[in-house]
C-alpha cells in the first residue's frame, strides 16, 4: 500500500474540482485577454498545467507573429497563420507510443514507474523543436558526410547480439524492446528521417528522466496535474526509473550509429547534473551576505543553460547533423536552440512572480520556497542591496519570501 502525506492527501483529495479547473484550462484561452487582437495559432496540444504551458504558449504566439509579419512584409500580403504543431502533427502522433515501446521492461513494477510520466500527455516541447528543426534543415545544403535516406531498420537494429544484450536477465522481453516491428512512423513520404524522429524520442526520454530526478530533489507532490512519481511510488523507485530512462535513451542513441550525435546527447546528460549542482548555490562563491555584481547574472545564465538550454541546443544541432546539413546550418541550429532554451526558461522564471496562485495551479513563489534566486529577483537585487542577505541564506528564515514579494511589488508599482 502506498502511503501519502497528509499534505499530499489534502491536495489530491479535497480539492479535486479546483484542480480540474486549474489543470484543464488551455493556454490559448487564458492568453486571449493578454494579447492583442491578432489571432493566436490554433493549438492542438492537450490541456495541461497553466504555469508550465504559459511560457511555451507565449513563445509560440510571439514566434508565430514575428514569422507572419516578416513573411507578410516580404510578400506584400496580410498575416499568415502558422501552427508549428500542425507542421509535424503526423510525427508527433506516434511519439508517446514509440517512447512506451522503448521503455518496455519485463519487470512489471519497473515498467509501471518508467512509463508513469508518459501516461499523462505533456507538452512535448523538446521533441517538437527537434522535429521542426529537422524539417527546417531538410532543404539546407548537404555536407560530405550525408548518406541519404535512412531506413527505420537502421535505428532499431541492435549492434551487439541480442543473446548478449539480454544475457542473464530472466525478465527481459523475448523481443527487442526497440524493434522494427513495434516502431510506428508515418507511412507517407516525409522530409524528416527515421533517425531524426528517434532523436525526438530520445530527447523526450532524457527530459522525462530529469523530471523524475528533479521531483525527488525538490520533494514535489504533483506533476502534470497528477501525483508526482516520488509521491506515488517513493523516492527510490522514482530515481531508479529515471536511471532506466537514461539507459534506454543511451541504447537508442547508440543505434543511431552517429558518433558526433552520441557525443552531443551524452554531454547533455552531464550538463543536467552540472546545472543541478550549480543550482545548489545562488552565487558562484555561495557567500552568506553576497553583493550583487554582473557575475551574479552570468552565473545564473550559465546554470540556466546547463539545466534548460543544453538539451534544446544540442538536440537541434544533432537534428541538423542527422539530416546531413552543412556546417553553417549545423552551427545555426545550435545557436537557435541555445537562445530559444534560455528565453524559454527566463519567461518561465518570470511567471513565478507575475502569475497569481490561482493561475499557477500551485503556490506562487515556488522558486523562492526552494531557495532559488532567478532572474526577476536578481534584477530586483541590483536596486535593493538588502536582498543580498536573503539570497545568501536562500530565503530560509520566516518572512523572507514575503519580503521579496513586497520588494518586487514596490518595484513594479514604481
Amino acid at each position: 500500500m502506498r502511503i501519502r502525506s497528509s499534505r499530499a492527501s489534502l491536495l489530491f483529495n479535497s480539492s479535486a474540482t479546483s484542480r480540474l479547473q486549474l489543470f484543464h484550462s488551455c493556454s490559448r484561452c487564458q492568453l486571449t485577454s493578454q494579447t492583442s487582437s491578432r489571432p493566436l495559432p490554433t493549438f492542438t496540444s492537450p490541456h495541461i498545467s497553466r504555469r508550465r504551458q504559459s511560457s511555451w504558449a507565449q513563445a509560440v504566439a510571439v514566434a508565430s507573429n514575428v514569422f507572419s509579419n516578416a513573411t507578410a512584409r516580404a510578400a506584400g500580403q496580410g498575416d499568415i497563420s502558422v501552427d508549428p504543431l500542425r507542421m509535424v502533427a503526423k510525427e508527433m502522433k506516434f511519439l508517446t507510443g514509440n517512447i512506451q515501446q522503448i521503455l518496455g521492461s519485463g519487470h512489471p513494477s519497473l515498467d509501471t514507474v518508467a512509463k508513469y510520466y508518459t501516461q499523462a500527455e505533456g507538452k512535448h516541447v523538446r521533441p517538437l523543436i527537434v522535429l521542426l528543426m529537422s524539417r527546417a534543415s531538410a532543404l539546407a545544403p548537404k555536407s560530405p558526410r550525408y548518406n541519404g535516406q535512412q531506413s527505420t531498420a537502421d535505428i532499431d537494429s541492435s549492434i551487439s547480439p541480442m543473446s548478449i544484450l539480454s544475457d542473464v536477465n530472466p525478465n527481459s522481453p523475448t523481443t527487442n524492446p526497440i524493434s522494427a516491428s513495434q516502431t510506428s512512423y508515418p507511412t507517407t513520404d516525409s522530409d524528416i528521417l527515421p533517425s531524426q524522429r528517434r532523436l525526438a524520442e530520445i530527447t523526450e526520454l532524457i527530459h522525462t528522466a530529469s523530471l523524475l530526478h528533479d521531483d525527488v530533489i525538490d520533494h514535489a507532490v504533483s506533476r502534470r496535474g497528477s501525483p508526482s512519481a516520488n509521491l506515488e511510488f517513493g523516492n527510490k523507485m522514482a530515481v531508479l526509473a529515471g536511471d532506466f530512462l537514461l539507459s534506454r535513451a543511451s541504447v537508442a542513441l547508440a543505434r543511431l550509429r552517429d558518433a558526433e550525435v552520441t557525443e552531443l546527447l551524452a554531454t547533455v546528460i552531464a550538463n543536467l547534473v552540472e546545472g543541478e549542482f550549480m543550482q545548489l548555490k545562488n552565487t558562484a562563491r555561495d557567500e552568506k551576505n553576497p553583493v550583487w555584481t554582473e557575475d551574479t547574472v552570468t552565473y545564473y545564465l550559465q546554470k540556466t543553460y546547463l539545466k534548460s538550454a543544453s538539451l534544446i541546443s544540442k538536440s537541434c544541432r544533432a537534428a541538423a547533423l542527422l539530416g546531413g546539413s552543412d556546417a553553417a546550418t549545423v552551427d545555426s541550429a545550435y545557436s537557435y536552440g541555445k537562445n530559444l532554451g534560455l528565453a524559454f526558461q527566463l519567461v518561465d522564471d518570470m511567471l513565478d512572480y507575475t502569475i497569481s496562485e490561482k493561475e499557477l495551479g500551485k503556490p506562487a513563489g515556488a522558486d523562492l520556497e526552494l531557495g532559488l534566486a532567478t532572474a526577476p529577483l536578481l534584477f530586483a537585487w541590483k536596486d535593493n542591496q538588502e536582498l543580498g542577505a536573503l539570497v545568501g541564506r536562500k530565503f530560509a528564515e520566516e518572512g523572507d519570501v514575503a519580503r521579496v514579494s513586497q520588494v518586487s511589488k514596490l518595484k513594479d508599482e514604481s
